[in-house]
């Protein structure tokens, strides 16, 4: 998509983020400033964007597409790093990986970060490693171009990495890593004893 006037007007005003740096704007907040400087379809577009596992097309198990190449690249990485992190952290643990889908081989990064997060120290540097891996991918996906949608998408992103910096604390850095990576062995693992008591029952 073309730059259009307002994308000349808005973004020059946007502070650089850096990683690890504090959030300088809340991320809604963010949202409603933007909303007015973008399309009605771009504006939906940015409600898309998230940190969370992409929601699934019926079926075929991929992530819905919404056309736009920046929403669609950041969830293709979010499950091929989520998917990647269930398979290797059930490895480690010693449980059966069977019931687990296949993790994809790529975004290669994507492979790279889960695999160096399951290997970290703590959980804490374990979630910086990912995150770090997710500035990276997001400032690729964003592309050279200034003037464009992407920037405001890339923008919006960053600051969803830096909230969930911001929101794990030591105390609470291993309880929030154990949830968030069981909730997706437990998904499967789930699914896969429903499976297996139907055909039981039979």
């Amino acid at each position: 998509m073309a730059a259009s006037y307002r994308h000349y007007y808005f973004i020059p005003q946007l502070s650089v983020l850096s990683y690890g740096q504090e959030p300088p704007i809340s991320s809604p907040d963010f949202r409603e400033k933007a909303a007015p400087m973008l399309d009605a379809g771009d504006a939906s577009l940015m409600e898309e964007i998230s940190l969370g596992f992409p929601p699934e097309a019926s079926g075929d198990g991929k992530p819905v597409r919404t056309g736009c190449d920046f929403v669609d690249g950041l969830r293709e990485w979010e499950k091929s790093l989520r998917l990647n992190l269930a398979r290797l952290r059930a490895s480690a643990a010693g449980r059966e990986e069977d019931s687990l889908p296949e993790a994809p081989d790529w975004p290669s990064d994507a492979v790279e970060a889960a695999a160096r997060a399951v290997g970290a120290e703590t959980p804490l540097e374990g979630e910086a490693v990912i995150d770090r891996a997710r500035w990276d991918a997001v400032e690729a996906l964003q592309g050279g171009e200034l003037f464009h949608r992407r920037t405001v998408f890339a923008y919006f992103a960053k600051l969803l990495i830096l909230e969930r910096q911001a929101s794990f604390q030591a105390e609470a850095g291993f309880s929030q890593y154990k949830s968030l990576y069981d909730s997706i062995l437990g998904r499967w693992d789930g699914e896969s004893s429903g499976a297996r008591s139907m055909g039981e029952s039979r």
